[in-house]
């Protein structure tokens, strides 16, 4: 399902350790998911989004999103025909969400508990 550009889930461990470089000190990566290149990591801190360019994908872009910034954000569920899960997330002084597209195989609701757990705070 990557080839169609949804997100599966990877093991937060390995997405760690992948990504050590832009983590803080201390700082833990609760769930990430794999989009063909690209990634999204939810840290106790925020979220990264990293999208990689071009054809070769060595232009990478970080994208570090505090959990302060986010206004409001909804899961939609997957169903019998349309099979993937959807997020969308508002941040504060955007108007258009940023959307985001899961397989059938990801627990949207993890993703929902993450976001809770720490966007309420």
């Amino acid at each position: 399902m990557a080839l169609f550009g949804n997100a599966h889930t990877i093991d937060p461990g390995k997405a760690a350790h992948e990504y050590a470089r832009l983590l803080g000190q201390g700082e833990q990566v609760y769930g990430a998911y794999q989009l063909v290149r690209d990634a999204i990591l939810l840290t106790d801190r925020r979220m990264i989004m990293i999208d990689k360019q071009g054809m070769t994908g060595k232009k990478v872009e970080y994208h570090s999103l505090p959990y302060r910034s986010i206004t409001h954000f909804s899961v939609e569920t997957a169903g019998h025909f349309d099979l993937d899960a959807e997020l969308k997330i508002w941040v504060s002084g955007t108007a258009a969400p940023i959307e985001k597209t899961f397989t059938k195989g990801v627990d949207i609701y993890e993703v929902q508990a993450i976001l809770t757990q720490f966007v309420t705070r």
